[in-house]
C-alpha cells in the first residue's frame, strides 16, 4: 500500500489531503510512522524523530495512531487478496506476497491480475496500492517500489541482470543502511559488483547473509510464498522522556515493560523459551542480550529476574538509556546456538530448577 496509514489519514480527513503529513507520537521521543508523499518531499521518512521532522516541515500536520483503523483496511485489503488466490503471505500490515501462477479468476496475465487487484482495493477503500510483478519474492519487492505510488512494475527473466546491476545496494531488500555503508567501503554500490564478488568473501565478510546478498545480486530467490503464518515472538519496549541511569529507576521501568509483556502473551497465547533484552542509548547505539531456557516464559515471576540479571550486565553508568524492551521469541535451533549464552552454567541451572519447582 502507498503510504498506508498517511493515506488513511488523509482519507478520512479531506482537509489533509495535498498537505504534508506524518502518523506518529507528537512528544520529545516521538518517531515518524508513516509520511505522507507530500511530506516525503521534505526529506521526511519513517523511523525519523518527530522533533528532526518538524525542524524539516514547520507545518508538518501530526496524526495519532488509530490501529483500530488500520487494522480493519487491512483485513478489507486482504479479503480481495484471497479472491485471487490461497497462496498470500502478509509481510506487514499493509503489504503481502501473493503467488497467482494458478489463479483463482484464470486471468491469464500477472499485469492484469495486478491492475484488477488495484482497481478493487481503490472501489472499496479509496487508497491506492502499488504492485511488483515477477518470478520470485525477492523480484517482486524490488519492482513494487519503482513506480510508487499507485503504479505497477514487472520483472520479466530476461530483464533482471541488467536490472539488478544498476542496481544500488541499498535498495536491495534486506540491506539496511549500515550493511550498505560497508559495502561501500569494499567498493561495492551496485547489484553489478555485489555479483563480481565471491560468495565465500561475503559470507567471511557477513555470515549466513552474505550467501543471501550473493543470491539476491543474480536474482535468485527460492522462497515459496506461504500462508501459514505463526507467530515467532512478542515484545514491547519504552522510550522514556528523558534518559535514564539510575539502576533503581531502570528496574522499576523494567518491571512495568514485563507486566505489560505478560499480558500481551496471555493474550495472544504465545509460548516461548528465549528472552532478548534490547538497550538503547542516549547516543542511539544499542545492544541486545538474550538467553534460553527450557521452559515457557509466561509469568512475571520466570521473566523478571531473568530480565534483571541481563541488565545488570550492560554497562550503563556512563551512557544514560534512552529505551529498554523486552522480546520473548521462539527460534530456530540454529539461531539458539548463535544467541547469547554469556550466563553462568551453574546460575541458569539453579534458577530453571527454581522455577520449575
Amino acid at each position: 500500500m502507498d503510504a498506508f496509514y498517511a493515506s488513511i489519514e488523509q482519507r478520512d480527513h479531506p482537509e489533509w489531503r495535498g498537505r504534508p503529513l506524518v502518523v506518529g507520537y507528537d512528544g520529545p521521543r516521538g518517531v515518524v510512522s508513516t509520511a505522507s508523499y507530500e511530506a516525503r518531499r521534505f526529506g521526511i521518512h519513517s523511523a525519523m524523530s518527530m522533533s528532526m521532522a518538524k525542524q524539516m516541515c514547520p507545518h508538518l500536520l501530526i496524526a495519532p495512531h488509530r490501529m483500530e483503523v488500520y487494522s480493519e483496511v487491512s483485513h478489507q485489503i486482504h479479503k480481495i487478496f484471497f479472491e485471487f488466490t490461497d497462496l498470500v503471505e502478509s509481510v506487514s500490515i499493509d503489504e503481502a506476497f501473493l503467488d497467482v501462477t494458478k489463479s483463482k479468476q484464470n486471468l491469464e496475465e500477472a499485469e492484469e491480475i495486478a491492475m484488477t487487484i488495484k482497481r478493487k482495493i481503490f472501489e472499496a477503500t479509496g487508497l491506492t496500492a502499488s504492485a511488483g510483478i515477477s518470478f520470485n519474492k525477492f523480484l517482486a519487492k524490488i519492482a513494487s517500489e519503482v513506480h510508487k505510488p499507485d503504479g505497477i512494475f514487472v520483472i520479466h527473466s530476461e530483464q533482471v541482470s541488467d536490472f539488478i546491476g544498476q542496481l544500488q545496494v541499498e535498495k536491495f531488500w534486506g540491506i539496511g543502511p549500515k550493511t550498505a555503508d560497508r559495502m561501500h567501503k569494499m567498493g561495492i554500490f551496485t547489484g553489478e559488483q555485489l555479483r563480481k564478488v565471491s560468495e565465500k568473501h561475503l559470507v567471511e565478510v557477513f555470515g549466513k547473509m552474505g550467501t543471501v546478498y550473493s543470491h539476491y545480486a543474480q536474482g535468485i530467490d527460492d522462497r515459496p510464498v506461504v500462508n501459514e503464518w505463526i507467530r515467532k515472538s512478542v515484545s514491547c519496549e519504552h522510550t522514556f522522556l528523558e534518559d535514564i541511569q539510575s539502576s533503581s529507576s531502570l528496574i522499576i521501568e523494567l518491571y512495568h515493560i514485563v507486566i505489560e509483556l505478560v499480558e500481551r502473551i496471555k493474550n495472544s497465547q504465545f509460548e516461548g523459551k528465549t528472552l532478548t533484552l534490547k538497550v538503547k542509548f542516549f547516543d542511539f547505539s544499542q545492544i541486545t542480550r538474550s538467553v534460553t531456557v527450557s521452559f515457557h516464559l509466561k509469568r512475571k515471576e520466570q521473566i523478571l529476574p531473568l530480565a534483571k540479571q541481563m541488565l545488570k550486565e550492560v554497562d550503563y553508568h556512563n551512557r544514560p538509556i534512552r529505551l529498554l524492551g523486552l522480546c520473548v521469541s521462539k527460534p530456530s535451533i540454529e539461531q539458539r546456538k548463535d544467541m547469547v549464552h554469556n550466563w553462568e552454567e551453574g546460575w541458569l541451572d539453579g534458577f530453571q530448577k527454581g522455577c520449575n519447582g
